[in-house]
């Protein structure tokens, strides 16, 4: 065969070749990480805290994971660790739930670390097996992180595995107090997660404004330990959680107020602090009230100082003990005690701002009235001048106040009179105090009264006023009352005003009805043939019966024995 011929066979044989189609674009991945994991925490236990729950849903979830993707690690003999790899998600069968995975497995050792943090209050070794699940979290969080990376993955499924790695990185570097690292990863964090969230809907904005709410406290807490005097102060650090214990606190005050408290001034009288637990506790509450007025709302504030009511009563316990034996820490125990008494009207005035019932009001101000009257007449400072005036305004301030919910409970059970009364005697106690003297929380309440206990009075009054006119418009006019027993119904033609017809029972009709006699309906009866005399026949009946009778009975026996046959 010529070198032209097999020319001429080639392009032939290249048309006849079938065409190879092109490979379909691979679909594109979206994983809402942090939604995905939001949702899982709040349906598995961390709703309330409980993150053994949820640790166990994760293994259980990695389990079908492994099993519907077809990743086996092994046999039931045999362990044959198997990860998920770069062939697995390019693969153009495979979907997002092989990015599913190395996140649960992130959650799970972060949720085991959880756990152990909450135990290491009573068990200080499980801090070390706690950091090393936080690493072993980071180590699943580079993986996705990795994996996210292809292009397979959209840009919003890249950022977020990003934003989760510096969160799960800045957990573990908070632990090890690694401030800088830990503060540099957390705002890493944060920003991705607030350009996220400035893309989306307000409804799918939730999860996200939740995550910048946990990291804001732990960046707060780590400026201050670089040495940022912008930082918040520990009491709301605590109240947030990121401060577990008292002794956490104190260690970690700040040096200006490091210096030896020796002695307080109370009432004109100084009072010498030889406990060095109690020392350091005053020292941690000097910043109490500008915490208070940095906190969010009320439910904040009542939180920090429920936390100060732990720390106080160990350290009053601790006074208590020391005052048996040294009676000069008696004064001291006196002023711990008037601490926790304040404190604890303040955190019930707080409640009662949160309260609509007025009746749980007027209880909170009777417990505030008892407490502030049993610290006056403490026998320390009794005869002390200035605590008696302080605590008599102090009583006449919660009494009027009390006095106000107490008009406002009668108010409510349209008792006008008595609620005008106690407007009046509130209006009138409040009004020769000195509003400026006291907390803000109480200041608040006395002004309230100040300016609405004229309008209440007027609206009492207002009410008492058209209750009485109702009452009036009944005619007073005497009438004869006419009663009778027969019933509405039998006295038609007869029109007489009864009250009784006016009230719930009257008497209208009789019932059930009285019976009536009524004519019966006749009946006949056939009683002629009674009266009908036949004539007598028995003569003609006894002889022919006689007859036959002695014929038949002769006429037998002959023919019986054969007698009587004529022959």
């Amino acid at each position: 065969m010529s070198e032209k011929t097999l020319n001429s066979k080639i392009p032939e044989e290249d048309e006849t070749r079938k065409i190879k189609p092109e490979p379909e674009p691979l679909k594109q991945f979206t994983l809402k990480v942090l939604t995905l994991i939001k949702e899982s925490q709040q349906q598995h236990g961390l709703r309330h805290g409980d993150y053994q729950r949820y640790r166990g849903y994760c293994s259980r979830r990695l389990s079908r994971l492994r099993k519907v993707l077809k990743i086996p690690q092994g046999d039931r003999r045999h362990f044959k660790k198997r990860d998920v790899t770069e062939s697995h998600i390019n693969n153009p069968k495979a979907d997002e739930r092989y990015l599913h995975i190395p996140l649960i497995l992130a959650e799970r050792c972060w949720a085991y670390a959880m756990q152990l943090r909450q135990e290491a209050n009573t068990e200080p070794r499980k801090k070390f097996h706690l950091i090393q699940k936080l690493r072993k979290a980071c180590i699943y969080a580079l993986q996705l992180d990795e994996l996210c990376k292809q292009e397979r993955c959209d840009a919003r499924t890249c950022l977020e595995a990003q934003a989760y790695v510096a969160w799960i990185h800045g957990s573990l570097q908070f632990e090890l107090q690694l401030w800088l690292k830990a503060t540099e990863n957390f705002k890493k964090a944060q920003v991705i997660y607030e350009k996220i969230a400035s893309t989306l809907n307000d409804d799918d904005q939730l999860p996200y404004k939740q995550r910048l709410e946990e990291i804001a406290p732990s960046l707060r807490y780590c400026a201050y330990n670089i040495g940022d005097d912008k930082a918040v102060d520990l009491l709301e650090l605590r109240s947030q959680g990121v401060l577990e214990t008292f002794d956490a606190l104190v260690s970690q005050s700040k040096e200006e107020t490091a210096a030896i408290l020796h002695e307080i001034t109370w009432f004109d009288l100084k009072i010498p602090v030889r406990i060095e637990r109690v020392r350091l506790f005053l020292l941690s509450i000097e910043g109490l009230n500008e915490s208070l007025g940095n906190a969010e709302d009320n439910q904040a504030k009542i939180k920090i100082l429920e936390n100060l009511f732990i720390d106080l009563r160990d350290v009053i316990s601790l006074t208590r003990e020391s005052a048996r034996s040294e009676k000069q820490d008696l004064l001291l125990l006196a002023y711990l005690l008037s601490i926790r008494i304040e404190k604890t009207s303040q955190r019930n005035l707080l409640l009662i701002q949160q309260t609509r019932k007025s009746q749980d009001c007027v209880r909170l101000l009777d417990i505030n009235i008892q407490q502030t009257h049993e610290l006056s007449q403490n026998d320390s400072i009794k005869e002390n001048s200035a605590s008696k005036k302080y605590f008599e305004d102090q009583l006449k301030a919660y009494k009027s106040l009390r006095m106000y919910y107490l008009a406002k409970t009668h108010a409510s059970a349209k008792r006008w009179k008595e609620a005008a009364v106690l407007y009046d005697a509130s209006g009138r106690v409040t009004k020769e105090l000195n509003i400026d003297h006291y907390q803000s929380e109480l200041k608040q309440f006395l002004k309230t009264i100040v300016e609405n206990y004229e309008i209440e009075i007027t609206t009492a009054q207002a009410n008492f006023v058209l209750e009485n006119q109702e009452d009036q418009t009944v005619p007073t006019v005497p009438q004869k009352i006419f009663k009778s027993k027969k019933p509405l119904i039998e006295r038609l033609d007869e029109f007489r005003e009864e009250p009784q017809l006016l009230t719930k029972n009257p008497n209208l009709v009789s019932l059930p009805p009285n019976m009536n006699p009524i004519p019966a309906k006749p009946l006949f009866y056939d009683l002629a043939l009674n009266l009908v005399q036949f004539p007598d026949l028995s003569d003609k009946l006894e002889g022919q019966s006689k007859t036959k009778q002695t014929a038949g009975i002769s006429g037998f026996v002959k023919g019986l024995w054969g007698w009587g046959s004529k022959k």
